[in-house]
Order: C-alpha cells, then sequence, then structure tokens
C-alpha cells in the first residue's frame, strides 16, 4: 500500500488546560519552524482554550 503523503505534515493538538488530545491538523514544516497554538473549543473543559502542537 502507498504511504500517504499527508500523514508526514500530520500533527497533533493538545489542550493547554486538560492536557487531552482533541484535534489533527497538517503544516508545512519547511515554511513553518515554530509551534502551532491555535484557539480551539475543548469538548471536556467546556471552553475555548489555547491547544499546542505537541508529538504524533
Amino acid at each position: 500500500m502507498a504511504k500517504s503523503k499527508y500523514s508526514e505534515n500530520l500533527i497533533r493538538l493538545r489542550c493547554t488546560i486538560c492536557k487531552r488530545y482533541n484535534y489533527y491538523t497538517r503544516k508545512n514544516k519547511k515554511t513553518v519552524e515554530r509551534k502551532l497554538e491555535l484557539s480551539k473549543f475543548c469538548k471536556w473543559c467546556k471552553h475555548h482554550t489555547s491547544h499546542k502542537e505537541a508529538k504524533k
């Protein structure tokens, strides 16, 4: 089976409050060198919190 080209750019986003992994997203590692930090809704905290990039 062929390897997906999107799996290499896949990252997990982790809630900074409850430390759970809620979202998966992609990023271009050649152009974006820093870790992503996005404001997303956490269904366990029931709030919009910041989510940081974590290891896959």
